[in-house]
């Protein structure tokens, strides 16, 4: 270094404010630290029956263990979406992955889409009310209790509410087929041509992408046709045999399966009187294959039901607090039974799913943990909380994403994901760069235009705000009607009342107005036989309809009567009535 060189210190923040370089810089995001922020609290070890190893070597063992599971099982990362207001009971995601659908008891699907999703902006694109007529209309709105994509056809999605009557709607939410709905006076279900009470859940055909499956608190199944609206296609009437019963009860669960590697197909049913009966998926119907009276306690919802993909076993999570397996080559009793805390007496369409692969069940609980299940004994091989506190309500393993999402009682719909063994969907939103923040980011700030405009939310930009169009941020702005009678009065002696004056109503109309601007309004006030006799000389002296015939018209001629004769005119007496 010569003498003559200049010392210039490193001044940091000048780094920071200068420009690492010109022209168009490229937004790259840290996707690792990204997906780091969604790692999840190590999951708790599902407690071994069985001894445990006491030696190293034993412990050796159990970590490796531990961390097979964590790749057999995707679960160390999570991704939360909170787009319904009230529990989630159900949830769909098509065969691609691609799209993901929520159903809420806040009577409304939500559409994701994840391609479409960013890390800042994890919401639905769109939102759909599948039982109202029309957008204006005060319509009724039920909860939604299934919402599922045709596993053949994608562009068809089955979505069954609290009515009597299924709909059919497109991959964007738009309504396709709506099944007609039976007639409630006719005593036999196999005359009517539809539902005659609320719908409880349905399935799709697995082989065939036209049918699909409805199950009715009717004591019914009924299988649709797409193409056929007006009537089912089959119906298939549960007879109960409780005492009491009228041979009717309500079928709770239903499930479509067919084998894998070939066979029949299988079509297994639950009931309120705790039976479980199966038939040939591809009838007849006129008789079930086998039946179970006492699979689950009766008077309690079975709402949880599935059927494995080789189609040799069938799960039911029952509302007496039991899990059970059954085989359906030996369809007498349960192969295995556990204890497990219902929540289908709060949540009907608490469900119970098999694996992709069938090696492993899963299901929610009270607590709000995920609870994933050994097939053969049902003992547990990993419990993890997803919303603690909450219970869990629906479940999900997909099949291509390797990913498992569920529903709880708060709102929230959780995708759990391993960015290792896991394929786009949570995956894919969570490896994008954050989009900058924009005004529609805040949905309280956005208008979904589908639902039209009202005329509260149009505004004058040269006009002066009133309480309409901005926020009202004094409690008495807020609550116009505290501290009022029903009257409109106010409770405080204290105060006024100030009448309600408005253009169409006033307490004390102006009479002057009335007199000048409102015609005939003088006539209020006028005799009406003094204001006709007035025109009653002008009428004779110059008649205006009668003119013409004033010369050939005959005059009246009365006859004359003396004075005794009018005295004694009159009314003639009445007869007395010879006996």
């Amino acid at each position: 270094m010569n003498e003559g060189d200049i010392i210039i210190d490193e001044d940091e923040a000048l780094k920071q404010f200068l420009p690492k370089g010109f022209g168009k810089q490229i937004k790259e995001a840290n996707v690792a630290a990204q997906i780091e922020r969604t790692k999840r609290a190590a999951p708790e070890p599902a407690a071994i029956a069985s001894g445990s190893h006491s030696s190293g070597e034993g412990n050796s063992q159990d970590s490796d263990d531990d961390s097979d599971e964590d790749d057999e099982f995707p679960v160390s990362h999570e991704l939360v979406l909170k787009t319904h207001e009230r529990a989630i009971t159900t949830l769909t995601v098509d065969p691609s992955g691609s799209r993901l659908i929520t159903g809420s008891t806040d009577c409304t699907i939500k559409l994701h889409d994840f391609a479409s999703m960013t890390p800042t902006t994890l919401r639905a694109f769109k939102s759909v009310d599948p039982t109202a007529a029309k957008a204006s209309a005060n319509s009724e709105t039920h909860p939604v209790h299934l919402v599922e994509f045709n596993p053949i056809s994608p562009a068809q999605i089955l979505v069954i509410s609290a009515t009597p009557q299924a709909k059919i709607l497109s991959r964007d939410g738009e309504i396709l087929t709506e099944f007609v709905k039976g007639d409630m006076y006719l005593r036999d279900m196999h005359n009517t041509k539809g539902h005659i009470s609320e719908i409880t859940t349905g399935t799709w055909h697995p082989t065939n992408k036209n049918l699909c499956v409805t199950a009715g608190t009717d004591s019914t199944l009924r299988i649709w046709d797409v193409n056929l609206k007006r009537e089912q296609r089959d119906v298939i009437v549960h007879k109960s045999r409780i005492a009491g019963s009228a041979g009717r009860t309500r079928m709770t669960a239903v499930v479509w399966g067919s084998p894998v590697q070939g066979g029949a197909n299988l079509l297994v049913g639950a009931a309120l009187d705790g039976s479980l009966v199966m038939w040939s998926g591809d009838g007849p119907y006129a008789r079930p294959a086998a039946e179970i009276r006492d699979a689950h306690k009766k008077n309690t919802w079975t709402g949880g039901i599935d059927i494995s993909s080789d189609g040799r076993s069938v799960v039911t999570r029952g509302g007496d607090d039991t899990i059970k397996l059954w085989d359906t080559r030996k369809f007498k009793q349960a192969i295995s039974v556990v204890e497990h805390a219902s929540t289908s007496g709060q949540y009907t369409t608490s469900n119970i799913r098999f694996s992709p692969n069938a090696s492993s069940i899963l299901t929610g609980s009270q607590s709000g943990h995920l609870h994933i299940l050994n097939p053969a004994t049902l003992k547990p091989e990993l419990v993890t909380p997803v919303t603690p506190g909450s219970p869990l309500i629906t479940v999900l393993w997909h099949e291509k994403l390797n990913q498992i999402l569920t529903g709880s009682a708060n709102a929230e719909t959780h995708v759990l994901y391993n960015p290792n063994t896991s394929s786009r969907g949570a995956a894919m939103v969570m490896s994008k760069a954050p989009k900058r923040r924009h005004i529609d980011d805040d949905p309280t700030l956005t208008t979904d235009l589908s639902q039209g405009l009202s005329g509260d939310s149009i505004v004058n930009p040269n006009g002066l705000l009133t309480s309409t169009n901005q926020g009202s941020t004094s409690f008495a702005a807020r609550h116009p009607n505290v501290g009022l009678t029903a009257s409109g009065r106010s409770r405080d002696p204290r105060r006024p009342h100030i009448p309600m004056t408005t253009p169409f109503a006033k307490s004390q109309p102006d009479e002057k107005h009335i007199k000048d601007y409102i015609p005939l309004s003088s006539m209020r006030d006028e005799d009406p036989r003094e204001a006709l006799l007035k025109y009653a000389d002008k009428a004779k002296d110059d008649p205006l309809f009668t003119n013409a015939w004033a010369h050939t018209q005959p005059k009246t001629i009365y006859a004359e009567l003396s004075d005794e004769e009018e005295e004694d005119e009159g009314p003639e007496k009445k007869r007395v009535k010879q006996r």
